[in-house]
């Protein structure tokens, strides 16, 4: 019994580990989860394999970086649509507001052309 004790511990075979297992030991090292050292120590995998699956894997754990032209302007399209719906939404408000108090704020703090706007959808309104 006392030969065991003193025996190496065998380390994992590469070969049977999963891939879902080597990405998640990955990640964890890469979001400052744990270290290369203590991985090494509480998965029983050695350094130089942890090392070797950063280098060979990194490609998986990266996010893509750059978007074709086609998917940067429909992105900014997307964008664009709703904070469009958020002006409106809050131009709406500043209607109501002004309506209930009977006071014309966004003459006076807001910007001419968003103030412009806004008189005009009251006047939509009116109508």
């Amino acid at each position: 019994m006392d030969t065991q004790n003193n025996q190496p511990c065998r380390k994992r075979n590469g070969k049977e580990t999963s891939f879902e297992f080597k990405i998640f030991v990955i990640q964890q090292i890469a979001n400052g989860q744990i270290s290369a050292n203590f991985a090494s120590k509480k998965y029983n995998i050695s350094k130089s394999t942890i090392a070797y699956w950063q280098k060979k894997l990194s490609n998986y754990m990266t996010e893509k970086k750059y978007r074709s032209k086609d998917d940067e302007i429909k992105a900014l399209r997307e964008k664009t649509y709703d904070l469009e719906g958020i002006k409106d939404f809050q131009q709406d408000i500043i209607i109501e507001f002004e309506r209930v108090t009977g006071k014309e704020l966004s003459k006076k703090f807001l910007p001419g052309k968003l103030a412009n706007e806004i008189q005009r959808k009251k006047k939509k309104l009116k109508d």
